[in-house]
């Protein structure tokens, strides 16, 4: 089987660092109070909406902090012995992650660093995916797994099984053919689940 895999939220604790830089951002460099707004979103601009940020407001915190957020970053609880065993039992694991590139970090050794000290086993990275629904169909992916709603509607609107990893921010978001998963074991126990129909 060949798994789509999405990094930020779906393997790593991206959300919870980001939002700690956020509430830092917030409180000491804008001067406000760090009260937020509790957000379920369809798309990941949940950081900025729970701040109520302008957007040069957000694009001085991702210039800013981008770079240390994805290298301070760690793997969910099982995520690295999971993709390993998935991976010993001949799946193909395709990382296909958003990360967008910028001129002040590079952004795609950061990752293949961060990949590297933290074992995590993969056959392919795709970075600066905008559209993995598209991309998923390239590579013939036969299940994704994803944090964002609108990634996994979109892959799952063509056919290919999908799985949702809830987060804070996608609670209750809920679609027939997206399969909410609530950690790395139960996505392995699905995984397996479906092998025996």
């Amino acid at each position: 089987m060949r798994i789509g895999i999405d990094i930020d939220d779906t393997i790593a604790d991206t959300c919870e660092v980001a939002f700690a830089y956020a509430q830092r951002y917030t409180i000491q460099e804008l001067g406000r109070d760090g009260k937020i707004q509790e957000v379920i979103g369809k798309h990941h601009s949940y950081i900025n909406t729970m701040h109520n940020w302008t957007l040069e407001e957000e694009m001085n915190f991702w210039h800013q902090y981008y770079g240390e957020i994805i290298t301070q970053i760690k793997p969910f609880t099982l995520a690295v012995e999971t993709i390993k065993k998935l991976k010993e039992e001949g799946n193909e694991i395709i990382l296909i992650t958003a990360r967008w590139l910028e001129d002040d970090y590079d952004v795609e050794q950061i990752t293949l660093d961060w990949l590297a000290k933290n074992q995590i086993q993969y056959d392919e990275i795709i970075l600066n995916a905008s559209n993995k629904a598209k991309i998923a169909l390239e590579k013939k992916i036969d299940l994704f797994i994803d944090d964002s709603f609108q990634n996994c509607t979109e892959v799952a609107s063509t056919g290919i099984k999908t799985y949702i990893m809830q987060i804070r921010t996608n609670k209750g978001l809920q679609a027939e053919n997206i399969t909410r998963v609530y950690s790395w074991p139960d996505i392995y126990n699905r995984i397996k689940k479906e092998e025996r129909v």
